[in-house]
C-alpha cells in the first residue's frame, strides 16, 4: 500500500469497523467481561518489567509480533505467536507487543491471546485505538498495556482513554513523532513515551526523531524508541544517548528464528 496519509486511511477504517463491532458485541457485554475480577487479577506489570531491565543496565525490549505491514506486505508467512513468544522470553525480552489490526497488519485478537498464554511476559495491544470500546476490548482480551497514538487523538480524548485504561488495570504507552505531540503526551500520567521514528503520514524513518525529542522529555518519563532499529549499531547509537528501551519487530519477524535475531540485535 503506497500512500502519503496512511494514518488518516486507517482511522477511517477503524471508525467503520467500530460500528460493526458494536452491533455484533454490544458495549454492555464487553464492559462486563473487561471489568471481571478474574481478568483484572491476571494483569501483568508492563511498566515494572521495563524499569527492572533498565535498572539492571540492560536493554528493555518490547519484542513485537506482526504478520504483515501496509508498507512491506507479508513479513512472516509462518506466523505462530505461540511459538515466537517463548523464544522472545528466552532471549531476554521484557515485554511483548502484538498487532491486532486485521485490515492493514493481518493481526487478530487470537494472536494476542496466544502470545500471552505462551509465556509470562506482559503484553501490549498494538493497534489504532480511538474509542472506549477499544479499551474495554483490550482489557477483555487480557492486554496488560494499550497504545494511544497522539497524532490520532486530541488531548481530551487521550486523557479520557488513558483514564479508562488505568481504571481497568492496564498501562498506557503514548506514541509521538513531533514536538507538538509530545506536549499532549506530557499531559498524561503514563511514564511511557514512545517515539516512533517512522512518520505515519509518509512512512519516512530516521532515528534522529528520537534524538531530537530527548531534550524536551522529563527524566522521570521512560523513553521507548520504535521503528528503524535494524542492527546492533542502531541499538548502540540509542544507548549511547541514554535510551535503553526499545520496541522492535520487523527485523525479528523477517529472521528464521525471531528469538535468535533479538539476541543478535541486543548482544
Amino acid at each position: 500500500m503506497q500512500t502519503n496519509d496512511f494514518l488518516q486511511r486507517i482511522l477511517v477504517t477503524k471508525a467503520e469497523e467500530l460500528l460493526d463491532k458494536k452491533k455484533q458485541h454490544p458495549l454492555t457485554l464487553l464492559r462486563k467481561q473487561a471489568e471481571s475480577p478474574e481478568i483484572r487479577t491476571q494483569r501483568r506489570d508492563f511498566i515494572g518489567a521495563l524499569r527492572n531491565k533498565v535498572k539492571a543496565n540492560q536493554a528493555a525490549v518490547i519484542a513485537e509480533m506482526k504478520k504483515a505491514s501496509p508498507s512491506k506486505g507479508i513479513l512472516r508467512a509462518d506466523f505462530s505467536p505461540e511459538k515466537i513468544a517463548p523464544r522472545y522470553a528466552e532471549q531476554g525480552a521484557a515485554c511483548l507487543s502484538v498487532l491486532t489490526d486485521t485490515a492493514y497488519f493481518q493481526g487478530t485478537q487470537h494472536h494476542l491471546e496466544q502470545a500471552r498464554a505462551a509465556c509470562s511476559l506482559p503484553v501490549l495491544r498494538k493497534d489504532f485505538l480511538i474509542d472506549e470500546y477499544h479499551i474495554y476490548e483490550a482489557a477483555a482480551w487480557g492486554a496488560d498495556c494499550i497504545l494511544l497514538i497522539a497524532s490520532a487523538l486530541d488531548t481530551t480524548h487521550l486523557q479520557a482513554l488513558e483514564d479508562l485504561a488505568q481504571e481497568l488495570g492496564m498501562a498506557v504507552l503514548v506514541e509521538i513523532h513531533h514536538r507538538h505531540e509530545l506536549d499532549a503526551a506530557l499531559r498524561l500520567r503514563t511514564p511511557l513515551i514512545g517515539i516512533n521514528n517512522r512518520n505515519l503520514h509518509t512512512f519516512m524513518v530516521t532515528l534522529e526523531t528520537t534524538i531530537d525529542l530527548l531534550p524536551y522529555i522529563p527524566s522521570e518519563r521512560l523513553v521507548i524508541t520504535a521503528s528503524g532499529i535494524l542492527k546492533p549499531a542502531d541499538v548502540h547509537y540509542m544507548r549511547s544517548h541514554d535510551v535503553h528501551t526499545f520496541l522492535v519487530g520487523e527485523a525479528m519477524m523477517r529472521a528464521p528464528d525471531p528469538g535468535a535475531e533479538l539476541a543478535r540485535l541486543f548482544s
